[in-house]
């Protein structure tokens, strides 16, 4: 072929999509089944045929999807919800990735104690474990998705990625409590995200719907992990209840042990039953956006109209710069989960019309945050916390002002759909950029202070 056709793209998207929805399918069979499927098109086009006529028959050279989902159901039974970790009957084995899952949830755990072979301690060395925090459980998520995909060609480069993080947040001099310090520990695993990304496409990076994903998997990675940390959090009530009652403390061990190591491990734990369950949380996550769009547009209209009505200006003191940004990164992971779960050929409805309300009052909260926080630079002078805020808030203000033009185009009839989501999934990277700046410049340009 002689390059990426936009229609032929969209159909396949559409075939992908309506593929997703059978539940026993899994993201990484859809991945195989499209590659079989551009094979067969690419073929057909070489005998004469057009693009449309090659796509029909493929699909139906390959089978018919219902007869596909059966198919699937049968061979991959272990991953239906109702088989919640044990597939088939009562002496069936644990399936390979869960356990490949569950031992690297254990080696986390272990990886978050192994720094008092050192003499470290949470109280002493309080600072030292958060810069690493991310480094005890990501490479080994990102190695997870490499092993599940067979992606090796990725492993080098990956690793050298990981290294180079490790590296910079341990070496680089910071001062205790720095600016530079605490703002290297928020924005580092934000960088190494990008490179769970990575390895979650599997080769696939490059793709949209490679990297819509990785978005859609991270949306429902956090909602499994607040479901086991809520149920983490009824165990330890009970278990300080139990051991109180005998008079045993059980305080330094859930602060020592029980906290950190099930935090870290409880990660690898939520990226199995993503990967293996699927199909309630891609039911339930499209329900949750639905819901909380239309209440976070009413909240950030009723804001601005108290912010004209009063005549008030912001303050910008740290804690609601962070605060603020929060918000404007909330509002963009409506946005990108809501596209994810949506069928990129449906016409526009009720739900788009909130989405751009949402997104032009959110671009207007981050004009007013700019505006406000340039006065205060111009008065103040620079700081490494006003040049992070500052430079967030300009990538957050190109994302949300291109989203909103690209979703009124589409509104309009101007644009399929699927360019705003090729605009979000290649946006994601510039997020990863620019907290790496923030990690490896930001304190070299501010002398670790």
């Amino acid at each position: 072929m002689s390059g990426p056709n936009p229609s032929l793209d969209a159909e396949i998207g559409q075939w992908r999509e309506f593929l997703r929805r059978r539940q026993a399918i899994h993201a990484v069979d859809i991945d195989e089944l499209e590659d079989h499927l551009r094979a067969q098109i690419d073929g057909l086009i070489e005998t004469g045929l057009d693009e449309d006529e090659a796509f029909l028959v493929a699909v139906k050279r390959i089978g018919q999807l219902d007869a596909v989902s059966r198919e699937f159901a049968r061979v991959h039974s272990e991953r239906l919800w109702k088989q919640l970790v044990i597939a088939g009957d009562d002496t069936a084995s644990l399936p390979k990735d869960a356990a490949v899952a569950f031992a690297l949830a254990v080696v986390a755990a272990l990886l978050v104690k192994a720094p008092m072979l050192f003499g470290w301690s949470f109280e002493t060395h309080e600072m030292a474990y958060a810069r690493n925090a991310g480094l005890f459980v990501l490479p080994l998520l990102a190695g997870y998705f490499l092993w599940k995909r067979t992606a090796w060609a990725s492993l080098n480069r990956l690793t050298a990625s990981f290294v180079t993080g490790l590296l910079v947040i341990n070496l680089y001099p910071f001062a205790d409590a720095s600016d530079t310090g605490v703002l290297a520990v928020l924005h580092l695993p934000v960088a190494l995200w990008l490179l769970v990304g990575i390895a979650h496409a599997g080769g696939r990076w490059g793709d949209v719907c490679g990297r819509m994903n990785f978005v859609r998997f991270s949306g429902e990675l956090a909602i499994y992990y607040a479901l086991i940390a809520l149920g983490g959090g009824v165990l330890i009530g009970f278990m300080m209840m139990l051991f109180q009652a005998i008079g045993i403390d059980a305080e330094p061990f859930l602060q020592n042990w029980l906290l950190p190591c099930g935090a870290a491990g409880a990660v690898l734990v939520a990226a199995w039953l993503v990967e293996a369950k699927q199909s309630v949380i891609e039911n339930m996550a499209p329900v949750l956006t639905r819901l909380f769009t239309p209440m976070f547009a009413l909240l950030l209209i009723a804001f601005l109209i108290a912010l004209v009505v009063t005549g008030r200006g912001l303050d910008m003191e740290r804690e609601l710069l962070i605060g603020f940004d929060l918000l404007l990164i909330v509002v963009l992971g409506l946005l990108l989960y809501a596209i994810s779960a949506r069928d990129p050929m449906q016409s526009a409805g009720w739900f788009d019309i909130a989405q751009i309300t949402l997104l032009l009052a959110a671009l207007a909260i981050d004009l007013v945050a700019l505006s406000a926080m340039l006065a205060r630079i111009g008065e103040m002078g620079l700081t490494p916390n006003r040049v992070a805020a500052l430079g967030l808030n300009f990538v957050l203000l190109v994302n949300l002002a291109e989203s909103a033009r690209r979703y009124l185009a589409f509104q309009r009839g101007q644009r399929p759909f699927a360019d705003l989501e090729r605009w979000q999934t290649g946006y994601l990277p510039v997020y990863a950029l620019w907290a790496a700046f923030v990690v490896a410049v930001l304190p070299l340009l501010f002398g670790f202070r």
